[in-house]
């Protein structure tokens, strides 16, 4: 039963990355999850419910990511960390593109029900954490303010890939310069 659970949540982030909140219904869901009709109301009696089960779901598959970019990222200096950032950059633009484009839908969803953004900044925090630890370790004089600089702009690099897709997009160069600014 918490396999289907899952099933469910995982096509309900498929289908808000991909086809967007508007294009979320049960039927949507039900139909991308390839599960018999109302088996997402079974488990999600309302939008919100739902909403919020993606949201839940979303930080726990994010959070799983994140850990295996971290323990794979040991970054020598600001160059290795700034190509690790903007290969993660490509992959949340690339295979992970749904869920990301979910995150940024859930965060303006978050606009309108502020009980939303508690569980996703819970998921930024941790982060942050490795953003603020990464910058440290080359000589940040305020690594949680510079981490969290590093971090905004990779978010706004990622959803201009998401909006305005670039066939050449190579944000390295960029995260370079900005974390030479940071650390300089």
């Amino acid at each position: 039963m918490a396999r289907r659970r899952e099933q469910v949540l995982d096509a309900a982030l498929e289908v808000l990355g991909a086809e967007g909140s508007r294009r979320l219904t049960y039927q949507a869901v039900d139909a991308a999850a390839g599960v018999p009709t109302g088996t997402t109301s079974n488990y999600f009696r309302n939008r919100g419910a739902l909403i919020d089960g993606i949201v839940d779901h979303l930080q726990t598959v994010e959070h799983r990511e994140w850990e295996t970019f971290a323990a794979g990222t040991d970054p020598a200096d600001p160059g290795e960390l700034a190509d690790a950032m903007a290969a993660f950059a490509r992959h949340a633009t690339g295979p992970g593109r749904a869920r990301t484009a979910a995150r940024f839908a859930l965060f303006l969803e978050a606009a309108a029900r502020p009980e939303l953004r508690a569980p996703l900044a819970r998921g930024r925090q941790a982060v942050l954490a490795w953003s603020a630890e990464w910058v440290r370790r080359f000589g940040s004089r305020a690594p949680e303010r510079h981490g969290r600089i590093l971090l905004d702009h990779l978010d706004g690099v990622v959803l201009h890939q998401l909006a305005f897709p670039d066939d050449d997009f190579n944000p390295a160069p960029e995260i370079r310069e900005l974390l030479a600014g940071l650390l300089g």
